[in-house]
């Protein structure tokens, strides 16, 4: 059985707080491998700008990222409306197929 003193020093974190830190934190080690040239999680940090997950959200700076890494990858404008996380590869012709 707990002591009072064990609760104390132990209090509960609400998931909500546990979630928000965990989605912080991802989007840090995202942006120090995307500033190391991973051009996938530059676009991962550029989806994050878009859409605000994990850090405050900013079109500009989004974009930014995924400029920087469209100079490599030429599919990366499929998934700038994406949510974080989602990927497209360069043979990926889900549009062309639906355009005919």
């Amino acid at each position: 059985m707990e002591s009072t003193s064990d609760k104390v020093s132990n209090p509960r974190v609400p998931l909500s707080e546990v979630v928000a830190d965990c989605v912080k934190r991802w989007f840090r080690d995202t942006l120090k491998e995307a500033k190391a040239g991973d051009i996938n999680m530059q676009v991962l940090v550029g989806q994050m700008y878009y859409s605000g997950y994990g850090v405050p959200r900013d079109a500009q700076k989004g974009r930014i990222w995924l400029t920087k890494a469209s100079r490599t990858r030429s599919s990366v404008w499929k998934v700038s409306d994406k949510h974080p996380g989602y990927n497209a590869s360069d043979s990926d012709s889900d549009e062309l197929k639906d355009d005919s």
